[in-house]
Formats: structure tokens, sequence, C-alpha cells
């Protein structure tokens, strides 16, 4: 599936002091399941806690606990195995994978190696210039999460807390198909928003609930790959791209002196924009993985993936596509509003019974613009979709202008309320009364000669007369009425 030999295109090419370099990605994403209890205990997987309050004795690996595998949590890797267009094998195996750290309590990690439950897929990305690009999927597999060390305590010891210990997790593994930090960031977004489309992570990078290694080599453009660093838990999709960058320039420079690039783990330092050394790369056998002998493999029915194909939603590229095709949305629009599923439900609530476009302009700039501004959720949105769809409606049929339409969006953001009421009750309504409209023309006119005359030789100048109309109307008068009686006295 993967593209060794894949074309960089020269605006992805980075210059070096003696000449240009191809940059080289490969993402292992660890996405938290959705899912009440851990992977192979009944504790609670949420998210918070006291220290060691979500712990039961398999997760704390006491002596004779044995693990039992959550079915909830191998539908959902099933689940997103299917939204990636990928192989689901139905005959997977657990497997130990041995390191010692502090906050593993086994000393091994269960998780899966060289039978994982899903194979090859594909995330179909479409970037800012209008290009696209397919990145392949090698493989997702389940994995329990390990604990948490905690050094910043007052008494100067460092702390141990298992509550995150025995969380599922899937690990999502590209192949090195990504050529640029913008494709890096394209791919970690879009499969956030296939997680959350489908339900099965909440990709809150924040809480740890989605983080990503980073894999990054630079070679000449089509030699072979060079040697790769690992970037460990990068837990933002801007710092990712810091830390991509300063590791291919740090590798570009290493190389360009006639230095070797050594396999190893980094950490970024976000303070610093700096990639540091942890520890020299691991191999795959160094882990020592054996099959777990307290698990037997995991098999199931195709008829059971088929069952769950058939509870998946319309995702992301399904959702842009109908809206290009069936609401005659531009593909930048469509690609704003299908980027959060909540974002889709919210436009749709609110398209549901007027224009499509229209509902797109006013989702995207009066909504969408005003929670960025705010940093707000959808969940603390304060109007709901079928406000927005009740003002669009009175100004398709001229009961109110597009001024007058922001205005009771900030009133309704602010008070609640009903649109049609508010409007009837504050004398909201759009002026197309020709009579009172011509009676502030004549005024306007009658105390401005001198502009009125000019618009005769400047016809563009008619502009100056509807602002003036719009004022002392106080932005009620109808502008296509006002622009044809202005036209008709002046032109």
């Amino acid at each position: 599936m993967y593209s060794e030999n894949r074309k960089t295109e020269a605006k992805n090419l980075l210059p070096g002091a003696t000449g240009d370099w191809e940059l080289v990605i490969g993402l292992e994403v660890h996405a938290q399941v959705i899912s009440k209890a851990k992977l192979f205990s009944g504790s609670p997987a949420d998210f918070g806690g006291a220290p060691n309050d979500h712990v039961s004795f398999v997760d704390a690996a006491m002596p004779g606990m044995l693990p039992v595998i959550n079915k909830k949590c191998v539908e959902q890797a099933i689940r997103t195995g299917l939204g990636l267009k990928a192989k689901i094998n139905c005959k997977s195996v657990f497997d130990r994978k041995n390191y010692f750290y502090p906050d593993l309590p086994q000393g091994y990690q269960i998780s899966q190696f060289k039978q994982p439950i899903v194979g090859e897929g594909q995330v179909q990305l479409d970037l800012e210039d209008g290009s696209s690009v397919t990145i392949g999927i090698e493989r997702l597999h389940l994995e329990q999460d390990a604990g948490k060390s905690l050094h910043d305590k007052a008494d100067g010891l460092s702390h141990v807390d298992l509550n995150r210990s025995g969380v599922a997790l899937m690990e999502i593994v590209s192949y090195p198909d990504i050529r640029s930090i913008e494709e890096a960031k394209a791919y970690v977004s879009k499969l956030r928003s296939i997680l959350r489309y489908l339900g099965t992570c909440d990709g809150n990078m924040d809480q740890g609930s989605m983080r990503a290694d980073v894999n990054v080599s630079v070679r000449r453009p089509g030699a072979p790959f060079g040697t790769r660093c690992e970037i460990k838990n990068v837990n933002s999709i801007r710092f990712m791209g810091q830390a991509i960058a300063y590791e291919a320039a740090r590798q570009i420079d290493i190389l360009e002196d006639g230095g070797e690039i050594l396999q190893e783990t980094r950490l970024f330092d976000p303070n610093h924009g700096e990639t540091r050394s942890m520890r020299s790369k691991e191999e795959a056998h160094d882990y020592r993985y054996f099959p777990d002998p307290d698990l037997p493999p995991l098999e199931f029915e195709q008829s059971w993936v088929d069952e769950i194909a058939a509870t998946l939603p319309e995702l992301p590229d399904e959702k842009k596509a109908r809206f290009i095709k069936e609401l005659g949305l531009s593909a930048y629009d469509a690609d704003v509003l299908v980027s959060d599923r909540e974002a889709a439900d919210y436009y749709e609530a609110v398209a549901d019974g007027v224009e499509a476009k229209a509902a797109a302009n006013w989702v995207i700039n009066e909504v969408f613009g005003r929670m960025n501004k705010m940093g707000l959720s959808f969940a603390d949105i304060p109007v709901p979709p079928q406000a927005n769809t009740a003002i669009l409606r009175m100004v398709a049929v001229s009961e109110i202008s597009g001024k007058i339409a922001k205005e009771l969006f900030d009133i309704i953001w602010n008070e609640g309320g009903d649109p049609v009421k508010i409007v009837d009750e504050r004398g909201l309504k759009q002026v197309s009364d020709t009579g009172a409209l011509e009676k502030i023309i004549d005024e306007l006119i009658a105390a401005n000669p001198d502009k009125a005359a000019e618009v005769k030789q400047k016809p563009k100048m008619i502009g100056w007369f509807v602002g003036q109309v719009m004022q002392a109307s106080k932005g009620k008068a109808n502008p296509q009425m006002v622009n044809q009686i202005l036209r008709k006295k002046l032109i």
C-alpha cells in the first residue's frame, strides 16, 4: 500500500545548503476507545478522578488476576477499521510487549504484533491548494495504556497514578506516505474527524485521549529512505507541526555536515520549540513479543462485522460529496462544515427549509465565527438551529434585512427568545412600503442637492444615498427597493 517512491512535489522539498531534501513522515496515532470500562477489566475508563481511583486488581497487576476482553472495545476497533476502509481480520492475537516502566505494573503491555485486528486501509486528504493525496494505513491494533508517573508533588518524590492503566487504545499506524508538515497536520485532523463521526474516540488531544508518535526522516529526492527518529507522545496538531519542522532541520544540518542520523526516540519541548533525545530506539525484537498465554486468539464471525458495518454513519468524505452534489455548496464550504460531526449536524438542521448556500454562509460566518471568537463548543451555543432557520426565512422573504438579521442573532445569543416574536415586538420588520421610502428619499435629495447632481454624473455615487436611507430607517429599509427608487429619481 505505501509509496516509497511517491514523487514529492517541488513545493514540499526542503532547501538545504547543498541542495533539496525530501521529508518522509509516518504516524502512529494512539486513540483512546470510547468505552465505559477498560480493555481487560471492569474499571471505569473515565478521564480524571482522584489518583488510583479507577483501578482494579487486574489494572494493578495483582498476582493471580487474569484479563478478560471487553467486547465493546473490540466492536469499536472493528467500527474504526471499517471507517478507514480497512481489512478486518476475523482472527487476531494479543501479545505481551515486554519493557520496564515504573507506571507499567505488569512489566509488559498487552498489545498486538504480527496479527492485528485491523489490516491495511487508507485516509483521503483534501489539501488547501485543492490537491488530494491518499495516506495508507498499515494496521490498527488494540492495546492497553500504561499509568502515569507524577514528578511535581510537593514532597519531592515521584508518584504513580494507575487510573489510565488498562484503558483501551487503538494504535493506528500509517505507512511513511506523508511528505510535508501540511499533510501530517491534515492527516491527524482528518483521522480525528473520522473517529468522532464513528463515535469510537473523542479526539480530545489535550486530555490525552488522542496523541501521536511522529516518525521523521529526510532523504535526497528519489533516494532510499533515511534513518528515522521517533518523536513520542505529541498531543497537539500545532506542536506536531513545530516538532516536524525542527526535527527535519536538525537532520538536514547533521547530514550536510557529513554526520550520521542515529535512530532514536525523542521528545518535543513546546517551551523551546525543539526535540530532545530521550533514548536510543528500541527495535521490535527488543520488546520480546510473544502471544499472551492468558488470552486465547480473538475470533469472531464475518456476520458480526457486517452488522457493525450496517450501523456506520455517513462519514466526512461521503457527506462532503453530498453537500457539493445535492446542495450545491463549494468544496471549501463543504470542507468546513463536515470537518466536525456536530458542525455538520448543526448546519443540516439550520438548512432544513431554507436555501442551502445561504444557510452555509450564515453558519460559517455568524455561528462559527462567534463560537471561535468566544472559544465555545457546540454544547455551549445558546442559539438553537431552528432559531437560525427562522432568521434566514425572514431574510428570504424580505421581512428583515441582512443587517437586522445579524442584530437579531445577537439578541437571541444574549437574551434567547423566538426570532419571529422579537421582530414583531421590537418593530424590526423591513420597510418595503414605497410611500414611506419615497418620503425619506425625497427629504434626503432636498437636503443634499449637490450630491443628487453628482449622482447624475457619477452613478456609483448612488451608494451614498443608499447608506443615508439605511441610516435614517435604522437599517430597516428594503435595500432593493431603495436602490430602485433612487435610480428612478436620480439617474
